[in-house]
């Protein structure tokens, strides 16, 4: 039995600019340019980077909300870039996903009741005793009590809002929880708190998890493996202890120095990276990190794209430093 339950193969997704005021030549961003992961059922897989890298991107287009301009998503091996959209439908009650600022994804004239009781009401049909029933269950599996449900979601607290959102993707009993920022909206106090819940979660009813964040620490606690993203490239990825433990990529070691991360071997000092991520829209010759990089190899690293190498535990690395 294939234990794969997500692969991403070679995904690209490039948005169009529009013309100018003459109708000259468009140009395109490269969101997305050509990544490869798997996440086996039950694990969870993290994508790691700075704002702009294109996590977020790669998480719209798994679930189609957003077209992929190249390469394969295979659910259970089966390509869904092929699917219909009434195909796409039934997909979709397996792969939900929670957005990064809780606040803004609940309908703020909407009960809590409404909410969570909307995705049952249009896949499920229930109505009545019944969905009330199913709801109350479902706000009890987040930790929240019967009379939450009639609150508005100004009433809630950052915490409250994420787990009525967390209940809203249980509805339709998903197999793949997608998970944007799922702690960046949320006191430090409750940032802990929300990902043993979700560890939690995840061991009871056997969820598979994609994480995107650019708080490392977050990755390194909840996910097994990560991949660490720039400029719609994955850079560095592996085991996620062993990543944080010992980064190969120069990027990835900037990253990890700018963190203090518990049990991880610190560099000696922070290594701070000059400038901000160059835009999509012109992507850097040869290494794309090459203009920020301190470890950078003259014109090699400037005109020549570097090979990916892979080692015999699942790891790989982009560097002409392990070229």
């Amino acid at each position: 039995m294939n234990d794969i339950l997500l692969e991403i193969q070679d995904l690209k997704k490039y948005f169009p600019l529009k013309k100018g005021f003459f109708g000259g030549p468009q140009g395109k961003v490269l969101a997305v340019d050509g990544i490869s992961f798997t996440i086996p059922r039950g694990r969870a897989f993290g994508l790691v980077g700075e704002s702009g890298s294109g996590k977020t991107t790669v998480a719209r287009t798994i679930l189609r909300l957003v077209e992929p301009s190249e390469g394969r998503i295979l659910w259970q091996g089966k390509d869904i870039c092929r699917f219909s959209e009434g195909e796409m439908k039934e997909i979709r009650r397996n792969m939900q996903m929670i957005f990064q600022d809780p606040h803004s994804s609940l309908n703020p004239r909407k009960t809590v009741f409404q909410s969570v009781a909307e995705p049952l009401v249009i896949h499920e049909g229930l109505g009545g005793r019944k969905l009330r029933r199913q709801v109350e269950e479902l706000l009890a599996i987040v930790g929240l009590k019967r009379e939450y449900m009639f609150r508005y979601p100004h009433e809630l607290s950052g915490g409250q809002k994420q787990r009525v959102g967390i209940s809203r993707a249980l509805s339709l009993h998903p197999r793949l929880l997608i998970m944007d920022e799922p702690t960046s909206a949320l006191d430090v106090s409750v940032q802990a708190q929300m990902l043993n819940f979700l560890e939690s979660l995840q061991e009871r009813m056997g969820l598979t998890y994609l994480y995107i964040s650019h708080n490392l620490a977050v990755i390194r606690y909840a996910c097994d493996r990560v991949g660490v993203m720039y400029l719609g490239k994955i850079m560095e990825a592996g085991n996620a202890e062993e990543v944080f433990a010992g980064p190969r990529h120069p990027y990835t070691k900037a990253l990890v120095s700018a963190v203090p991360l518990p049990q991880a071997e610190q560099p000696g000092k922070m290594i701070l990276l000059e400038g901000d991520i160059p835009s999509a829209t012109h992507i850097p010759s040869g290494c794309r990190f090459h203009t920020r990089c301190p470890e950078r190899i003259g014109p090699l690293c400037d005109e020549t794209v570097p090979p990916t190498r892979f080692y015999p535990d699942g790891s790989q690395v982009t560097c002409h430093l392990y070229g």
